[in-house]
This record gives structure tokens, C-alpha cells and sequence, in this order.
């Protein structure tokens, strides 16, 4: 099993200066790095800690976030979307993670699937032929982010069916997953070969595995059963040392 190390939280208390927290991952036995905004970082630096180490960075959020629930924000978010794939090919990734928004008061959800279907239909004809895909995330609106619209792995699924387009698959978030109380074997049966990526922490807390009651090895035994083979992102909020926390590897 493969593991990402999210910068923006791990050796983050260690290492103040972010290209730092990339050399650091490399001397943790870590398989790549991940962050999220590019357009608040020092992308020359990023991008020569990436090369000194030899770690591949596994992906970048889509900036600026724009909902995608409605049309009218559609323009911003494509546009986007062509300012993202520069930075993403510049650093040399080949994700960038899209959050759908929050869901719009007054518009019907039928309404607010069909706009995220669209948009992300458009979006696939601009990343066409980059070998960049766009990765869309549901998460959970019960802790960490009320409002948001897609707190559903299946109806996130159900929209990367519908665009029908390779630019377009899912991120699998553990964590958000649990925190709405799904079943992994449930809403992943038979569609693990949309999922491009994978978030790991543990529940309650949002703190690397272990610290909750998640049963987080079992969903990533199966996970790795059912044939994915991707990078697990680890994107917890550390509670001890970076590396001490990183002992949960030694359980799988």
C-alpha cells in the first residue's frame, strides 16, 4: 500500500517552510506529497523539493473553488480549471481534487446534479489529451463542512458515470465517508475502478489512524482487495510527531 503525505497537515508543526515538509516526507519512507492551494505557495520551491526528493506530487486542489451546483458559477470554475492544469503541469501532477459546492438553497437537487454534470463535462473537454484528471470529492456535512451538497459517495459516483469522460473520476475519503456513516463494501460495490484517489484519517477527530474507533484498517484491506491501487492520501490533523504518528503502517 501506497501512501501521500497532505503537507498542509503532516510535519507541518515540525517544518514551518513548506518545501521542508516535502524533504521530510521522503525521509519518513513516504511514497509522494500532496496539498492543497498551489496559488499560496512558492511553486519554483515546490517544485524543486519535488525534484531533490524524486517524490511525485499526487495532486492539487482545483482553484479558485467555484460551486459547481450552479450555472452561474460555471464560467469561473472552467476558467479554473485551464489556470489549474498549468500550475498542476508545472508541478508535474496529474490530479487536480474538485468539491462540488454547497448545496443551493431553493433549487431543486435534481437540478443541482444536472448542473455538476454538465460543467464537469465541459471540464473534461479542456483537460482532453493532458493525461490531468479532474477528481471529484464528496464530503461530510454532519462535522466539518455544513451546507455542502455532496455528502454522497454513490451519488458521486453516479455523476462520474454520467459524464462518462476519463478526465473525470472520484476521490474515496475514508473519513468523510465514516463521519456519514457509510459502508465502504456498500457504496464502492462494483465502481472501485472510478476511484483515483483515496483520504485516510480516523473518527472521531480527524487525527491519524488509530486515535478513533474507525475500523480504517479493515476499509483499507478491502479497499486494496477489490483491486485499487492508487495512493491513499493522508490527510489528518497529526496529534503526536508527524513520524511517530506514521507507527499505523506497521498494523497493515
Amino acid at each position: 500500500m501506497r501512501f501521500s503525505a497532505c503537507i498542509e497537515l503532516l510535519f507541518a508543526d515540525e517544518h514551518p517552510g513548506f518545501p521542508d515538509r516535502i524533504r521530510a516526507a521522503k525521509a519518513a519512507g513516504l511514497d509522494a506529497v500532496e496539498f492543497w492551494r498551489f496559488s499560496s505557495k512558492d511553486l519554483d520551491a515546490v517544485r524543486s523539493a519535488l525534484d531533490e526528493t524524486g517524490l511525485p506530487l499526487a495532486g492539487i486542489l482545483c482553484e479558485p473553488i467555484s460551486p459547481l451546483t450552479t450555472p452561474d458559477a460555471h464560467a469561473t470554475f472552467l476558467e479554473g480549471v485551464r489556470t489549474s492544469l498549468a500550475a498542476a503541469q508545472r508541478l508535474g501532477t496529474n490530479m487536480l481534487i474538485a468539491q462540488a459546492g454547497d448545496d443551493q438553497p431553493g433549487i431543486a437537487r435534481v437540478a443541482q446534479h444536472a448542473a455538476i454534470v454538465k460543467v464537469l463535462r465541459e471540464a473534461a473537454k479542456i483537460l482532453e489529451g493532458t493525461g490531468v484528471v479532474l477528481a471529484l470529492e464528496p464530503l461530510n456535512d454532519r462535522v466539518d463542512h455544513p451546507g455542502y451538497y455532496l455528502t454522497s459517495t454513490e451519488e458521486g459516483l453516479d455523476i462520474v458515470d454520467e459524464v462518462a469522460r476519463p478526465e473525470v473520476r472520484l476521490i474515496y475519503d475514508i473519513y468523510h465517508s465514516a463521519v456519514m456513516g457509510e459502508r465502504i463494501e456498500d457504496v464502492l460495490a462494483g465502481r472501485v475502478d472510478r476511484v483515483v484517489h483515496a483520504h485516510l484519517a480516523d473518527t472521531p477527530g480527524r487525527h491519524e489512524p488509530g486515535t478513533g474507533t474507525m475500523d480504517w484498517a479493515d476499509r483499507l484491506k478491502w479497499l486494496h482487495g477489490q483491486g485499487y491501487d492508487g495512493l491513499v492520501g493522508l490527510e489528518y490533523k497529526p496529534v503526536k510527531p508527524t513520524v511517530e504518528g506514521l507507527e499505523f503502517r506497521d498494523q497493515l
